[in-house]
Protein backbone atom coordinates (compact mmCIF):
# COMPACT_ATOMS: atom_id res chain seq x y z
CA UNK A 1 0.00 0.00 0.00
CA UNK A 2 1.46 3.41 -1.18
CA UNK A 3 1.41 5.77 2.13
CA UNK A 4 1.54 9.20 2.79
CA UNK A 5 4.99 10.49 4.26
CA UNK A 6 5.27 10.22 7.96
CA UNK A 7 7.65 13.21 8.16
CA UNK A 8 6.10 16.60 9.61
CA UNK A 9 6.45 19.51 7.61
CA UNK A 10 10.44 19.80 9.25
CA UNK A 11 12.35 19.16 6.00
CA UNK A 12 16.06 18.93 5.62
CA UNK A 13 17.83 22.85 5.19
CA UNK A 14 20.23 23.60 2.97
CA UNK A 15 23.23 23.70 5.58
CA UNK A 16 22.92 20.06 5.92
CA UNK A 17 23.17 19.93 1.88
CA UNK A 18 26.04 22.22 2.02
CA UNK A 19 27.85 19.62 4.66
CA UNK A 20 27.67 17.03 3.29
CA UNK A 21 28.73 18.54 -0.26
CA UNK A 22 31.63 20.13 1.17
CA UNK A 23 32.96 16.63 2.45
CA UNK A 24 31.08 13.76 0.91
CA UNK A 25 33.74 11.44 1.60
CA UNK A 26 33.32 11.24 5.14
CA UNK A 27 29.45 11.15 4.80
CA UNK A 28 29.90 8.15 2.50
CA UNK A 29 31.87 6.77 5.88
CA UNK A 30 28.33 7.51 7.37
CA UNK A 31 26.21 6.11 5.02
CA UNK A 32 28.05 2.87 4.78
CA UNK A 33 27.80 2.22 8.43
CA UNK A 34 24.25 3.34 8.26
CA UNK A 35 23.91 0.49 5.54
CA UNK A 36 25.64 -2.12 7.63
CA UNK A 37 23.55 -1.05 10.95
CA UNK A 38 20.02 -1.15 8.62
CA UNK A 39 20.90 -4.54 7.73
CA UNK A 40 22.17 -5.98 11.34
CA UNK A 41 19.13 -3.95 12.48
CA UNK A 42 16.85 -6.39 9.84
CA UNK A 43 18.08 -9.62 11.21
CA UNK A 44 18.04 -8.68 15.09
CA UNK A 45 14.13 -7.70 14.39
CA UNK A 46 14.30 -11.52 13.40
CA UNK A 47 16.09 -13.07 16.14
CA UNK A 48 14.08 -11.28 18.32
CA UNK A 49 10.20 -11.78 16.75
CA UNK A 50 10.23 -15.33 15.31
CA UNK A 51 7.23 -15.76 16.53
CA UNK A 52 5.86 -12.72 13.93
CA UNK A 53 5.47 -14.68 10.85
CA UNK A 54 4.67 -11.71 8.39
CA UNK A 55 8.27 -10.17 9.34
CA UNK A 56 10.51 -12.69 8.72
CA UNK A 57 10.59 -12.58 5.03
CA UNK A 58 10.77 -8.91 4.49
CA UNK A 59 13.32 -8.35 7.38
CA UNK A 60 15.14 -11.47 5.31
CA UNK A 61 14.85 -9.38 2.40
CA UNK A 62 16.15 -6.44 3.81
CA UNK A 63 18.69 -7.51 5.33
CA UNK A 64 20.41 -8.60 2.22
CA UNK A 65 19.19 -5.58 0.32
CA UNK A 66 20.85 -3.44 3.01
CA UNK A 67 23.95 -5.47 3.01
CA UNK A 68 24.17 -4.86 -0.84
CA UNK A 69 23.69 -1.32 -0.60
CA UNK A 70 27.02 -1.19 2.09
CA UNK A 71 29.06 -3.15 -0.41
CA UNK A 72 27.85 -0.52 -3.34
CA UNK A 73 29.01 2.42 -0.79
CA UNK A 74 32.20 0.51 -0.07
CA UNK A 75 32.71 0.10 -3.84
CA UNK A 76 32.71 4.13 -4.15
CA UNK A 77 34.55 4.40 -1.71
CA UNK A 78 37.14 2.67 -2.32
CA UNK A 79 36.82 4.46 -6.34
CA UNK A 80 37.76 7.64 -4.36
CA UNK A 81 40.39 6.66 -2.39
CA UNK A 82 38.56 7.35 0.44
CA UNK A 83 38.36 4.29 3.47
CA UNK A 84 36.24 3.64 6.25
CA UNK A 85 37.07 5.26 9.43
CA UNK A 86 35.96 4.27 12.95
CA UNK A 87 32.27 3.77 13.80
CA UNK A 88 30.23 6.37 15.71
CA UNK A 89 27.12 6.58 17.42
CA UNK A 90 24.44 8.21 15.53
CA UNK A 91 23.15 10.96 18.18
CA UNK A 92 19.93 10.78 15.87
CA UNK A 93 18.90 7.46 15.86
CA UNK A 94 19.96 7.34 19.63
CA UNK A 95 17.97 10.25 20.32
CA UNK A 96 14.92 8.55 18.67
CA UNK A 97 15.54 4.91 20.28
CA UNK A 98 15.31 7.42 23.85
CA UNK A 99 11.47 7.92 22.92
CA UNK A 100 10.66 4.05 22.03
CA UNK A 101 8.39 2.33 25.48
CA UNK A 102 9.37 -0.48 27.01
CA UNK A 103 7.46 -3.71 27.01
CA UNK A 104 6.86 -6.26 24.40
CA UNK A 105 3.99 -4.55 22.59
CA UNK A 106 4.75 -1.23 22.94
CA UNK A 107 8.46 -1.78 21.88
CA UNK A 108 7.95 -3.75 18.91
CA UNK A 109 5.65 -1.27 17.65
CA UNK A 110 7.88 1.71 18.35
CA UNK A 111 10.74 -0.11 16.88
CA UNK A 112 8.64 -0.51 13.49
CA UNK A 113 7.24 3.03 13.53
CA UNK A 114 11.08 4.50 14.51
CA UNK A 115 12.50 2.17 11.58
CA UNK A 116 9.71 3.71 9.16
CA UNK A 117 11.00 7.44 10.16
CA UNK A 118 14.49 7.02 9.73
CA UNK A 119 13.88 5.52 6.60
CA UNK A 120 11.80 8.66 5.22
CA UNK A 121 14.28 10.95 6.30
CA UNK A 122 17.05 8.97 4.67
CA UNK A 123 15.03 9.04 1.41
CA UNK A 124 14.02 12.58 1.80
CA UNK A 125 17.86 13.30 2.26
CA UNK A 126 19.16 10.87 -0.04
CA UNK A 127 16.57 12.53 -3.09
CA UNK A 128 17.67 16.22 -1.98
CA UNK A 129 21.59 14.57 -2.52
CA UNK A 130 19.93 13.03 -6.33
CA UNK A 131 19.23 16.74 -6.94
CA UNK A 132 22.26 18.43 -5.90
CA UNK A 133 25.41 16.44 -6.55
CA UNK A 134 27.25 17.85 -9.72
CA UNK A 135 28.51 14.40 -10.87
CA UNK A 136 25.52 12.37 -13.00
CA UNK A 137 26.82 9.31 -11.96
CA UNK A 138 26.77 9.79 -7.92
CA UNK A 139 23.09 11.80 -8.92
CA UNK A 140 21.51 8.45 -10.05
CA UNK A 141 23.35 6.55 -7.45
CA UNK A 142 21.56 8.70 -4.62
CA UNK A 143 18.27 8.52 -6.76
CA UNK A 144 18.57 4.46 -6.37
CA UNK A 145 18.90 5.01 -2.96
CA UNK A 146 15.96 7.91 -2.39
CA UNK A 147 13.40 5.05 -4.14
CA UNK A 148 14.56 2.20 -2.01
CA UNK A 149 14.07 4.14 1.16
CA UNK A 150 10.97 4.87 0.00
CA UNK A 151 9.78 1.38 -0.44
CA UNK A 152 11.55 0.75 3.12
CA UNK A 153 9.72 3.52 4.88
CA UNK A 154 6.71 2.10 3.60
CA UNK A 155 7.22 -1.76 4.60
CA UNK A 156 7.64 -0.43 8.15
CA UNK A 157 4.95 1.24 8.34
CA UNK A 158 2.76 -1.49 6.48
CA UNK A 159 4.23 -4.24 9.22
CA UNK A 160 3.16 -2.23 12.06
CA UNK A 161 -0.18 -2.52 10.29
CA UNK A 162 -0.39 -5.93 10.20
CA UNK A 163 0.46 -6.37 13.84
CA UNK A 164 -1.18 -3.24 15.80
CA UNK A 165 -4.55 -1.52 14.74
CA UNK A 166 -3.81 1.66 12.07
CA UNK A 167 -5.50 3.68 13.94
CA UNK A 168 -3.29 3.03 17.04
CA UNK A 169 0.02 3.27 14.66
CA UNK A 170 -1.41 6.51 13.37
CA UNK A 171 -1.52 8.46 16.63
CA UNK A 172 1.79 6.81 17.76
CA UNK A 173 3.61 7.85 14.71
CA UNK A 174 2.42 11.29 15.26
CA UNK A 175 4.23 11.34 18.66
CA UNK A 176 7.04 10.04 17.41
CA UNK A 177 7.31 11.95 14.20
CA UNK A 178 7.37 15.24 16.44
CA UNK A 179 10.14 14.00 18.31
CA UNK A 180 11.87 13.14 15.12
CA UNK A 181 11.27 16.88 14.23
CA UNK A 182 12.50 18.57 17.63
CA UNK A 183 15.31 16.42 16.91
CA UNK A 184 16.21 17.42 13.51
CA UNK A 185 15.51 21.01 14.31
CA UNK A 186 18.52 20.88 17.07
CA UNK A 187 20.75 19.12 15.42
CA UNK A 188 23.91 20.82 13.80
CA UNK A 189 24.70 20.21 10.15
CA UNK A 190 27.31 17.64 9.64
CA UNK A 191 28.49 15.06 6.85
CA UNK A 192 26.49 12.35 8.00
CA UNK A 193 22.63 10.61 6.85
CA UNK A 194 21.62 11.77 9.85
Amino acid sequence: MNRINPLHEVDTGPAWLEAVCSNLDQFLVDHAACERKASAMAVSMICHYPDREALIGPMSDLAVEEMAHYRDVLRLLRQRGAKLGKDHKDPYVNDLRAAMRRGRDPFFQDQLLVAGLIEARGAERFALLAEALPDADLRRFYGRFATSEARHWQLFLNLADQYFAPQDNAVRLAELSDVEAAIIARQPPRAALH
